[in-house]
């Protein structure tokens, strides 16, 4: 399964919508560069697919890439239905890991006071960065299996 980067966006603060950049450096084992939720957990980069904004517009909401927060828009892949353990490449040098798909909101953010609704609890899914390098929009997404255990 391919799908490809429609948007790369980065915030200095959490709970916010990002900007999009040119481009993104991601960095192993920390996430996007600059961006207030990278650090050394699980949820280092997050995904959300423009398919699950493009809903969201359709309801009437002034909702683009960003919005909801997430650092890597995407196209062409239904990222809820990849396992945990799932490897993303994306263009010639990145290697992600699905680390969780979904979150719970404990408070309601501003994104959802702006926006009306919030996609990212229940559409988007978070990775850890196995192998850094440059993101930036075109790039294609590879869905790789997950690794097995003892190879």
């Amino acid at each position: 399964m391919k799908g490809k980067v429609v948007a790369v966006c980065i915030s200095d603060r959490k709970g916010v919508p990002k900007k999009e950049i040119p481009a993104g450096r991601l960095i192993a084992g920390h996430g996007l560069e600059g961006d207030a939720h990278a650090g050394a957990w699980h949820r280092q980069v997050s995904l959300l697919a423009l398919e699950s904004i493009e809903k969201m517009q359709a309801l009437g909401l002034k909702v683009k890439p960003g919005s909801f927060a997430e650092n890597i828009t995407t196209a062409g892949i239904e990222l809820t239905a990849l396992p945990v353990g799932t490897r993303l490449k994306v263009g010639k040098e990145v290697l992600l890991e699905v680390s969780q798909i979904g979150k719970e909101c404990h408070t309601r953010c501003a994104i959802y006071y702006q926006a009306g609704d919030c996609v990212m609890p229940r559409k988007g899914i978070f990775a850890r960065v196995l192998q850094g390098g440059t993101v930036r929009p075109g790039d294609e997404i590879e869905v790789l299996p997950a690794e097995e255990e003892g190879k």
